[in-house]
């Protein structure tokens, strides 16, 4: 087949054409894998954060008898296991529905104010950085909700169902 000049102009058109779409995907490319290799990096430290500061001690059913084993899927989704002492008894929050409600800006001011009945050390959260409570917030947005919401809490005056925990009232 002979390309005659007009032939030949329209085929280099087309492919230019063809060639800007794909030029702009592949400049957006760096970006959007850029993104995701900060968030990656923050949900990477959120994981890590909520392992070493014992949030799933609590917070997962069952995470110290098991030595941990839980899979993340069941993580963080609170417990009915509650927590007795001279303050009431206390339960665990569903902290993967509890997150589901928060943006991330409340997030990091609540987890500077937060003050909760024991056992929840929220004088460690308190003293967190802030890097740290956004990793943790993103940590927790990545696992997505699951799970029910948590008892509320009880009345040092009731009695709560069992099972649960008791503190010595001294």
């Amino acid at each position: 087949m002979k390309i005659t000049k007009h032939r030949l102009s329209g085929i280099i058109l087309s492919i230019s054409c063809a060639a800007i779409p794909a030029a702009s995907v592949a400049a957006d490319a760096p970006a959007k894998s850029a993104v995701s290799v900060v968030s990656s990096k923050q949900v990477e430290r959120g994981r890590y954060l909520v392992m070493i500061t014992g949030c799933n001690d609590c917070h997962t059913p069952n995470f110290l008898v098991n030595g941990g084993k839980t899979p993340e899927r069941e993580r963080l989704i609170g417990g009915t296991l509650g927590w007795r002492g001279p303050w009431g008894t206390t339960y665990p929050t569903n902290l993967r529905l509890y997150f589901q409600n928060l943006s991330e800006q409340m997030w990091v001011q609540v987890a500077k104010e937060i003050q909760r009945r024991p056992p929840m050390p929220y004088f460690s959260l308190n003293a967190m950085s802030e890097a740290d409570v956004r990793a943790i917030y993103k940590y927790i947005r990545y696992l997505g909700p699951a799970g029910v919401s948590a008892p509320s809490f009880i009345p040092p005056d009731k009695e709560p169902p069992k099972p649960y925990v008791q503190f010595p009232t001294q």
